[in-house]
């Protein structure tokens, strides 16, 4: 089940979509086991603390991004990277206008 019929993306043939105000996401790949998603937030955007059942790792690829994991927040900036572990609690406020860049594992199925 792969979004491509290609195992090559090019960024530009991709939209944006619009999940939430100053929010904004490409869902770049997937299959069963992984999904790669970029997301843009404008300063002052807020993805809201949530938690999922996939494991996830974010690589902050510009901005910089107040990250909140389990109730312990930092402050991390582009070149960084986070973890989320299955079910625990997080989310980010965007600090200063940034991309981040998501890898899920199994794939977000509420996503498509």
């Amino acid at each position: 089940m792969n979004i491509h019929q290609s195992p090559f993306t090019e960024n530009d043939t991709i939209p944006w979509q619009t999940v939430g105000e100053g929010v904004q996401r490409k869902i770049m790949t997937y299959d069963d086991t992984v999904m790669l998603v970029k997301v843009k937030f404008d300063a002052n955007a807020v993805g809201a603390v949530h938690q999922h059942y996939h494991a996830q790792v974010t690589y902050i690829a510009a901005g910089c991004f107040e990250v909140e994991i389990d109730g312990i927040k930092k402050i991390l900036n582009a070149g960084d990277v986070f973890y989320a572990s299955p079910n625990k609690w997080h989310g980010v406020v965007c600090k200063e206008a940034g991309i981040l860049v998501d890898v899920f594992s199994p794939y977000r199925e509420d996503f498509l």
